[in-house]
């Protein structure tokens, strides 16, 4: 196998052989690629595109890279769910604890940052001792005595993903549809899942601007999944503005435990959380119907329970184990807080959610570059969502910055992401299909 040759024709728009695929994965896998090789290769395809089966064949030889989980001897279904990355998109760490709490066993394998969305965990890193990396041994135990368990790829679970999913991020390549499909079922087929639900963000502040390319992803990754033996659909989700009210690592983490601690009812994220919980539950077979399945969930946050799934989750994989009492002991905070104001009366008519996923980044709360290291303390907190109406000089966010330049710095860029307008604007439904 010579990997220039099929950069080549991929670039040249071929469709390759599945063994060259898997040849050309495998030389990735034990590290016989150069970055520009890796780079090459995802830009060729990111132009050229990939039919079904090198879809296929792509996913299938970054899941046999490594390792495959076994969970034989737990008796509960085994679940997951994915979001394609957004802004303020914390999701995964309320929903994991509220399904674990219901009855699923969730070994959910997570990401960093890519490109302008916050990665789950870089927010888990906000947590000290937390150990995003476990060994297979530990892994299994928490998710086995927890029900769920949030960690990263070890290097023995779908490696090859691992780097071309860092040189993704740097090379402008993050929003192709067979890379993201291949990469997100790869690491879930190696997780041993039998059901999966898909979380596909569409708007400015996702991957995927067009609602038509979301479908197209969509149905990629469900198609792709079933295929290969995984019970799988997904919800198309609203990403024109920030999810969570925060954006940033340890703001996020801080939202996650006021969330699980009953204090987010009656947003979009607890709308999604909720939802993607009775979808999980209803394709594992727990609950007979959505409606089933949402009381199932609010019942298991409402109880606490969910709550004292996450706390033992933590405390099992190295985080302090009063993290839910005391988040204010493990939390740093950055030292410069400073509101954003309203530069005039009206309501917030829209926003420029990638904007603000990039001003995080901008105040070190991202990388880019692989190698970079991120400061956990920065970012935005109280964002107001779309539609709240404002008076000129109220505080519209609150950033968390290292110091006072770069406060002042993030305070305007975030004000001029938003449109204040005299009408009330009419907003899209946060959930909009399912697949």
């Amino acid at each position: 196998m010579i990997p220039q040759e099929i950069i080549r024709r991929k670039r040249d728009g071929d469709e390759l052989d599945p063994a060259d695929i898997r040849s050309f994965i495998a030389a990735l896998a034990a590290g016989h690629l150069s970055e520009g090789q890796i780079g090459a290769f995802a830009m060729a395809v990111w132009f050229k595109g990939m039919s079904r089966e090198e879809i296929v064949a792509l996913t299938l030889a970054m899941a046999d890279s490594g390792d495959r989980l076994k969970w034989g001897d737990i008796d509960r279904p085994i679940a997951d769910k994915h979001s394609t990355g957004g802004v303020g998109d914390n999701v995964s760490l309320m929903l994991a604890p509220i399904a674990a709490a219901c009855g699923l066993a969730v070994p959910m394998i997570s990401g960093r940052g890519l490109g302008h969305t916050g990665g789950t965990l870089d927010k888990l890193e906000s947590i000290p001792g937390y150990r995003i990396t476990p060994d297979a041994r530990l892994f299994h135990q928490v998710v086995k005595e927890a029900g769920c368990a949030i960690i990263g790829q070890t290097g023995a679970l779908a490696p090859a993903d691992g780097r071309l999913y860092a040189v993704r991020d740097v090379t402008a390549t993050v929003d192709s549809i067979p890379l993201i499909t291949a990469s997100i079922l790869s690491k879930k087929l190696a997780a041993g899942l039998q059901t999966l639900v898909l979380d596909v963000k569409v708007g400015n502040g996702a991957f995927m601007a067009d609602r038509a390319q979301a479908e197209i992803l969509a149905q990629s990754l469900v198609e792709v999944a079933n295929g290969a033996g995984v019970w799988t659909s997904a919800l198309i989700t609203d990403m024109n503005q920030p999810l969570a009210d925060a954006a940033g690592n340890a703001v996020e983490m801080r939202n996650c435990l006021d969330f699980l601690a009953g204090g987010k009812a009656d947003t979009r994220l607890e709308t999604v959380v909720l939802a993607f919980a009775a979808e999980m539950l209803v394709t594992s077979g727990i609950a007979a119907s959505s409606e089933e399945g949402d009381g199932m969930a609010r019942r298991a946050l409402s109880s606490g329970r969910a709550a004292e799934v996450f706390a033992r989750m933590v405390s099992l994989l190295g985080g302090p184990a009063d993290l839910m009492e005391n988040p204010d002991r493990y939390l740093a905070r950055a030292p410069v807080e400073k509101p954003v104001l309203a530069a005039r009366s009206g309501w917030l008519a829209a926003c420029n959610a990638r904007g603000i996923g990039v001003s995080v980044i901008d105040l070190g709360g991202g990388r880019r570059h692989p190698a970079d290291r991120i400061d956990h303390r920065v970012g935005f907190s109280e964002l107001l969502p779309l539609g709240t109406r404002v008076s000129a000089g109220e505080p519209i966010a609150l950033v968390h910055a290292a110091d006072d330049t770069a406060a002042q710095s993030a305070a305007a860029a975030l004000a001029a992401h938003y449109r204040i307008a005299e009408e009330k604007p009419e907003l899209t439904p946060v959930i909009s299909i399912r697949i």
